[in-house]
């Protein structure tokens, strides 16, 4: 159990202070609209994969205020979210499979809830989904375009889903026992630095051979290297979207602040091996990474053997990918991981015939 001094420091972190008013103007669509164009999927960049071209078709369909902001701020997440969401999908409905029982899936702190909605809608009651977020704007988008009653809402913050309130609250009887996936999507940056805290508050919630999955913005040692991929990202993609003065305006309002509670890969692997076994990374785009973690070696191997390769050019990416961070030497993983192949729509599209 967290400890009660440890709750209260979260309760006065930025996310829910200073950090707040401006995520429920970005929530209402009354700021931080991209201003020079919407951000689109490339669906080059996935090799034109069918499964992704799935899941994108829904996921766009329920995207609100926050979505847009959030997709033309982080470069090629986009494509990362429906390449992950995709992956995501599949393995739920194998879950589902091999237990007869609806897979549950937790995307804590993802804004709107898109994905676990884009989940619920694609998963047609084999999958039960939940999200959280403290800021009321997000709730209303959720419920204005939910998409499926198998989608659930907790407007509050993440440490607020505690053990009481899932015995309790008869909106969360689907998730009394615990998930099956539970992905954490940019969030502990924004209420400490102690990131074994963090994981020991959510990972008690993951059911054995579940996975978490994590995309999480990393300082980096050198500040130089940190500095030159924050420039790639304001200034070659965020340029696309938004205008000068509007990157300006989120660096001085979020992004300087939050940077002091950001921790550096070895932080991150250092906390990841209190819980887990196994650690992936299977993304990266400047300082942005995906990590995929567990107990289960099986589990690992197949979440990943269901993703086509990282959807990010090459200019983007720092790390060889699918590396292993967090690894049982006596079971070793890496030996193992494997991308799938594209289902490349090209591929299945009628031949032309010759007269």
């Amino acid at each position: 159990m967290v400890d009660q001094p440890t709750l209260e420091h979260w309760r006065s972190a930025p996310r829910l202070t200073s950090f707040a008013a401006f995520f429920e103007r970005t929530a209402q669509g009354q700021d931080g609209v991209p201003n020079l164009a919407e951000p689109q999927l490339d669906m080059s960049l996935l090799d034109f994969d069918l499964e992704a071209q799935v899941f994108s078709d829904t996921h766009r369909r329920l995207w609100g205020h926050f979505d847009s902001h959030y997709f033309a701020s982080i470069p090629f997440r986009l494509e990362e979210e429906c390449r992950l969401g995709a992956a995501l999908l599949s393995f739920a409905l194998r879950t589902w499979a091999r237990s007869a029982l609806p897979t549950t899936i937790y995307t804590l702190g993802t804004g709107t809830g898109c994905l676990a909605r884009s989940l619920a809608v694609l998963g047609d009651g084999r999958i039960e989904a939940l999200c959280c977020s403290p800021t009321a704007a997000n709730r209303a988008s959720f419920f204005a375009n939910r998409g499926s009653k198998h989608a659930h809402f907790f407007h509050g913050p993440f440490f607020e889903l505690d053990a009481d309130r899932y015995a309790t609250d008869e909106d969360l009887l689907a998730f009394r026992g615990g998930f099956d996936l539970l992905f954490e999507d940019t969030t502990f940056q924004m209420y400490d630095r102690d990131r074994i805290k963090q994981l020991e508050f959510v990972v008690p919630r993951i059911r054995p051979g579940g996975l978490l999955v994590q995309v999480q913005k990393l300082a980096h040692e050198d500040r130089d290297i940190y500095e030159e991929r924050e420039r790639q990202k304001d200034e070659v993609f965020k340029s696309r979207f938004f205008s000068s003065d509007q990157v300006s305006k989120k660096n001085d309002e979020v992004l300087n602040t939050m940077r002091d509670l950001q921790v550096d890969l070895p932080t991150t692997v250092a906390a990841l091996r209190t819980f887990f076994r196994y650690s992936v990374l299977t993304w990266n785009s400047g300082n942005f990474y995906t990590i995929v973690s567990s107990n289960s070696r099986a589990s690992v191997l197949e979440l990943i053997s269901l993703m086509v390769k990282p959807a990010i050019p090459p200019g983007y990416c720092y790390e060889p990918l699918p590396s292993t961070i967090v690894d049982t030497p006596a079971d070793a993983l890496a030996p193992d991981l494997m991308w799938r192949s594209a289902n490349t729509m090209m591929q299945v599209a009628p031949k032309r015939v010759a007269f």
